[in-house]
């Protein structure tokens, strides 16, 4: 089961602005260590999750792992080959908006250097750059 809110206002909604940068969610607030955000974009549920799941798998499950997004953004698709009108189309996924200074992922409990591999694992998952930064 993929990423989604559980309720929304609105079943579709307009594709929006991505200019600026982050204002919130900027620092490390729970781990030693994070993956933020260098370029703006959409995350995909499906990326977040397999992002996590290979942190997890390198981690074997020691230490603690924070997902600092969520994919509150529908995005729509109307059928291959049907022609242009007729509305709009159905929400076909779910999408997280990032801007840069977004911290995607914090880790902790585990050593650096475990830690700079998972976060590097992760990064080639997502479709937008990223650096890694620690508390230190």
């Amino acid at each position: 089961m993929p990423l989604m809110p559980k309720r929304m206002k609105h079943r579709k909604v307009a594709r929006g602005k991505r200019k600026g940068s982050a204002m919130t969610g900027v620092d490390l607030s729970f781990g030693e260590y994070g993956l933020k955000c260098l370029s703006r974009g959409w995350i995909k549920a499906t990326q977040i999750e397999a992002c996590r799941v290979a942190i997890n798998r390198h981690m074997k499950r020691k230490g603690n792992l924070w997902i600092r997004i969520f994919p509150d953004k529908p995005v729509s698709q109307k059928p291959i080959e049907v022609r242009m009108g007729k509305g709009k189309g159905n929400p076909e996924y779910w999408v997280a908006v990032v801007r840069p200074g977004k911290m995607l992922f914090e880790v902790g409990g585990v050593p650096e250097k475990v830690a700079r591999e998972c976060l590097r694992l992760a990064d080639a998952k997502l479709g937008v750059r990223t650096k890694l930064v620690s508390r230190h």
